[in-house]
Order: C-alpha cells, then sequence, then structure tokens
C-alpha cells in the first residue's frame, strides 16, 4: 500500500475554520435569546455538516487537485443531477427558477463529466 501524501495547510486550515465556526457557533448559540439562538444552532450544524464533508473528501481523495477530480466524478455529477431534477419537480413555481438553473448547471457538469471520461478512456472519473 502507497503511502499517503501529507494534508496541505490549505486543508488543515480549512477543517480548522469549520471546527472552529461550529464552536463559535454553538456558544453564541448558548447565549443568545429566541431566534438568534435558534439561527446560530442552525450555523452551527450546518459547520458540523460541512466538517464531516470536508474530511471525508480530503481522506477520498489525497493530494492536490481535489477539486479537479471531483469536477471529472461522473458518479457525482450524476447524483447532483437527480438531486437537482428532484428538487425541480418538487418546488413551487415561486422557486422553480432556481432549481431550473440548478438542473441546467449539473446536466452541463454531468456531460462534461462523461465527455472527459470517455476521451481519456475511463469510466469511474479518477485521474
Amino acid at each position: 500500500m502507497e503511502p499517503r501524501p501529507p494534508w496541505s495547510d490549505r486543508r488543515r486550515r480549512t477543517l480548522l475554520a469549520l471546527a472552529g465556526a461550529m464552536l463559535a457557533f454553538t456558544l453564541a448559540g448558548i447565549g443568545l435569546p429566541g431566534e438568534f439562538g435558534a439561527t446560530s444552532a442552525i450555523l452551527a450544524a450546518l459547520c458540523a455538516f460541512l466538517f464531516v464533508v470536508a474530511t471525508v473528501v480530503f481522506v477520498a481523495v489525497p493530494g492536490p487537485g481535489t477539486l479537479g477530480t471531483l469536477a471529472r466524478s461522473v458518479p457525482l455529477a450524476g447524483a447532483s443531477l437527480v438531486v437537482a431534477v428532484l428538487l425541480l419537480l418538487s418546488t413551487p413555481a415561486d422557486l422553480r427558477w432556481l432549481w431550473v438553473t440548478g438542473t441546467v448547471v449539473t446536466a452541463a457538469w454531468t456531460a462534461a463529466a462523461l465527455w472527459d471520461s470517455r476521451r481519456s478512456g475511463q469510466s469511474d472519473g479518477r485521474p
């Protein structure tokens, strides 16, 4: 098994910033009254979610070029397209424009990822 490259300072700073924001919003949520405390708790939960997602991505995609690897990932693009279509179908008319835009963007991303994987002869999106 190959040794994994060490994490960059940018990855460490990202995780530390998300952990710090989570802690700050949690502490602020305890001390703030009413809806401000609830909003702070929701932001703390969002930071916790992003912390977990970033950790998973950093472990799954070692080394530099994480964004490019994820952009070429056909399964990720296809799953995003499915979610965008489901949100489009379940959204009321006043917000439909947002999810039409999201669906078009993710369809273009999926097409680009498929084209790139077919051009390079790979089907799993890895370089």
